[in-house]
């Protein structure tokens, strides 16, 4: 997945309308465009940044039904998620594995109580279940959690729930819908729309890092900006009512000790009524989230003081180590695109997670709302109607079934670079043929020299922050670490792009402006 290529076939057809142009490059936008260019329909995809770059990358790293959404009966989202899941563990084997959860219980009631709601949650889940549920011990609870707080502990209940790493999934969407003759770019911004006879009938889309300028014609634009759709709505639209209601979730990242478990905590209900967890990932804890409503939409949100406090805190309760300020490695936001409700004024922790599909009457198609967790049903979705507003041959779903670029089973989730599935083997070839590609970028970490190589080369990392942030992680796992690293990032990438000097400074200084951003005073 080469972007100067793909930059290329569309140069050679500059005449060419296009079935489906999608405008974002998250976890929406990229299943539409695998699922259109998988049906055979010609497809081409912009994202203004980088792919996954907002909302898509900052989740809780999970595949699953949404226990907090059984309890407010949302019985429909709850089923269409659990399905899905389970499809996606077979699509991505070597991205989403079977996580344990534990409820920790310490009133005499919630023992029975959440394990009756586990096992309809079981029951839901149907041959697609990761596993039974089941009512735990105090003894059993600790040793499966060595570090909860044991005060007033009667035991616990322990569940299967799926997870997963969000912005490589979104990469391996995008190497998927290349490999189906999809055109995918990044760092491709959509300024306005064009339209013929008061329809819409492609958009105006400028290089980011040329300036370059192209008028792309489409049967059929789909609108998929997640929190940034009501800009798009208004390019069709100056007077266009907004239809999201954005909602912040934080996150903050611990040390294993923290955690000292391979099994997952589950709060079910906190001060705020949210969910909170728990999670080993990638040898480190995910704790969060909350549930903030915003004003100002931003590809890089920052967490508000109440909000660190508030998972510090609440985390302190169930952990017999107390998680301070000073042991927070990475803190991260992220922005939900919440369908807003159309009446009344709900907190955005009930306003439903169900997608919402829109036809304006330019012929606009819309899609908002949902979760990472049900991106298929929502691309399939919204081809289907794509279908009918473009008058284009109706062609069956094949995502279903389908495997995602990378697929590999039996992975070990424990051995370096695991997320990369079959490519691994391409990176370890570097190595072979270049030995010094082996070396470290850190010391203390597992990533490699030949990494930044082969993301240039194969998935399309244009900066320093793609590739720290999005390819490898660890911006997310160890903000500090990552600043460290983002020196030889650079030189390593200015020598694959060909780039001089005054790019590996410049970049070294944005990264480490950005990074500054996800560490704790």
């Amino acid at each position: 997945m080469q972007r100067e290529l793909l930059l290329e076939k569309l140069h050679k057809t500059p005449d060419k309308i296009w079935d489906i142009v999608v405008i974002g490059g998250g976890a929406t936008g990229l299943g539409v465009a695998v699922d259109a260019a998988s049906r055979g329909y010609s497809t081409v995809l912009f994202e203004q940044s980088d792919f996954a770059k907002g909302t898509s990358s900052r989740s809780t790293k999970l595949v699953h039904g949404g226990v907090r959404y059984l309890a407010q009966g949302d019985i429909s989202l709850v089923l269409e998620a659990l399905k899905e899941r389970g499809l996606l563990r077979n699509n991505a084997p070597h991205l989403v594995k079977n996580q344990a959860f534990i409820i920790p219980s310490y009133d005499w009631w919630e023992g029975p109580f959440y394990n009756l709601g586990m096992k309809v949650y079981d029951m839901m889940a149907g041959k697609l279940g990761l596993g039974p549920s089941e009512q735990i011990s105090k003894e059993e609870t600790l040793k499966a959690i060595a570090n909860l707080s044991e005060e007033y502990l009667n035991g616990g209940v322990i569940y299967y729930d799926g997870q997963f790493d969000d912005a490589r999934l979104a990469v391996n969407l995008a190497q998927t819908a290349v490999e189906n003759d999809g055109i995918i770019l990044n760092y491709m911004k959509v300024t306005s729309l064009l339209k013929e006879n008061k329809m819409v009938s492609g958009v105006k889309v400028v290089d980011q890092e040329t300036n370059q300028k192209y008028d792309i014609q489409a049967k059929v634009v789909i609108n998929a900006t997640g929190v940034f759709v009501d800009d798009v709505l208004r390019m069709n639209d100056p007077k266009a009512k907004k239809i999201v209601r954005p909602s912040q979730g934080v996150h903050i990242i611990l040390d294993a000790s923290f955690l000292q478990s391979e099994s997952a905590i589950m709060i079910p209900k906190t001060s705020d009524g949210r969910v909170l967890f728990a999670v080993p990932w990638h040898g480190k804890v995910v704790v969060g989230t909350t549930d903030t409503p915003i004003d100002d939409t931003s590809l890089e949100p920052r967490a508000l003081e109440e909000e660190i406090e508030f998972i510090l805190s609440t985390a302190a309760q169930y952990l017999k180590k107390d998680p301070e300020r000073k042991d927070v490695l990475s803190v991260f936001a992220g922005l939900r695109p919440l369908a807003a409700p159309q009446e009344g004024d709900k907190s955005t922790k009930e306003i439903s997670r169900n997608h919402k599909l829109i036809v304006s009457l330019s012929g606009l198609v819309t899609i908002t709302g949902g979760k990472w967790t049900t991106y298929r049903k929502m691309a399939e979705d919204t081809i289907d109607k794509a279908i009918l507003v473009g008058g284009l041959p109706d062609r069956d779903c094949v995502t279903k079934n389908m495997p995602i670029h990378g697929y590999v089973k039996n992975t070990k989730f424990d051995s370096p670079g695991y997320f990369y599935g079959a490519d691994r083997a391409h990176i370890l070839d570097i190595i072979f043929n270049k030995p010094e590609l082996g070396e470290k970028l850190h010391p203390e970490c597992e990533f490699t020299k030949a990494e930044v190589v082969w993301a240039v080369k194969n998935e399309m990392t244009r900066t320093v922050e793609d590739f720290l942030a999005r390819r490898i992680r660890i911006l997310l796992l160890d903000a500090r670490k990552s600043i460290e690293m983002a020196p030889e990032v650079a030189r390593i990438m200015a020598k694959e792009l060909d780039y001089d000097p005054n790019w590996v400074k410049t970049q070294i200084a944005d990264y480490t402006e950005l990074a500054k951003g996800y560490l704790l005073e």
